[in-house]
Parts: structure tokens; C-alpha cells; sequence
């Protein structure tokens, strides 16, 4: 299906800017400390990731 391909690759889309909001999050807490705001941020964004990640499964 053309559609399944294109949510694939949003899905990998998301999983790269969720592991790269990671990768910031952890350099961000390391040099000035922790921020609950950026935390949470980046919770909700891996929340949406693995909300794809489970709608594209069931396509």
C-alpha cells in the first residue's frame, strides 16, 4: 500500500527526533542541570513515537 510506506517513514522520522530530543535533553541536564519542563517534553514526544509506532502495527 502507498500509504503504509509513507507511515513507516514518519514513524522512523519520529523515532530519530525522539532519540535525538533525548540526546539533548541528557547533554542539556549534564551541563546546567535538570529541567522538569524539557523532561516531561520530551516524555510526551516519546508517548506520541510509541503511539505511531502502535497505529502503524496495526495498519
Amino acid at each position: 500500500m502507498p500509504g503504509s510506506t509513507n507511515g513507516s517513514n514518519s514513524t522512523k522520522t519520529m523515532g530519530a527526533l525522539t532519540l535525538g530530543g533525548l540526546v539533548v535533553v541528557t547533554a542539556y541536564t549534564v551541563a546546567l542541570g535538570s529541567n522538569g519542563w524539557l523532561w516531561f517534553g520530551w516524555v510526551v514526544l516519546g508517548l506520541i513515537t510509541l503511539g505511531l509506532v502502535v497505529t502503524a502495527r496495526s495498519t
